[in-house]
């Protein structure tokens, strides 16, 4: 008798430990624009698919119709190409994506297609979700699918740039 006494009485103080910690969880708005703050963009992580993406090829080397021949592989592949066009300075990366908050995940993803050696120009203030992609002088080729998925795998989820936050998810 002494033995269920103990028992029961040990099941309601474990009982009470978990509602406690449920009721006190700090972590409720994980994930979530909750603990963001005020001022800070929301910076959309989804990856989306290829066809969604909207993207602006700028060639930014000397070598000529550079812009032209990626952005046809590019509609090749299923993107959106918007503009194509000549970068006044020249860059010597592999290439620059230029986006803002609503271009995360696609910039994530397009970052896969230069085997993630892309450099990252975020602005905080842009409003569109396009991803500029300016081709720099040590741009070779763009990543065959094998090779992007390898990349897309090697680095993980999208993440929020510095100054911003993750925007709650779709439902």
């Amino acid at each position: 008798m002494r033995a269920l006494v103990v028992v029961g009485l040990l099941a309601i103080i474990a009982l009470v430990f978990v509602v406690v910690a449920v009721v006190r969880d700090s972590q409720g708005n994980a994930g979530t624009a909750g603990g963001c703050p005020e001022g800070w963009p929301l910076a959309d992580l989804t990856l989306r698919e290829r066809k969604d993406v909207k993207i602006n090829v700028f060639n930014a080397t000397d070598r000529p119709g550079l812009a032209h021949t990626v952005s046809d592989e590019f509609r090749n592949r299923q993107f959106q190409v918007t503009k194509t066009g000549d970068e006044k300075k020249q860059v010597d990366n592999v290439a620059v994506l230029r986006y803002g908050p609503n271009g995360v995940g696609s910039a994530h993803l397009l970052e896969a297609y230069f085997l993630n050696e892309a450099k990252r120009a975020y602005d905080e203030k842009r409003t569109d979700d396009t991803v500029d992609v300016v081709l720099g002088n040590n741009f070779q080729q763009l990543a065959t699918t094998t090779e992007v998925n390898q990349s897309l795998g090697d680095s993980g989820p999208p993440k929020a740039p510095a100054g911003s936050c993750p925007s709650p998810a779709a439902k």
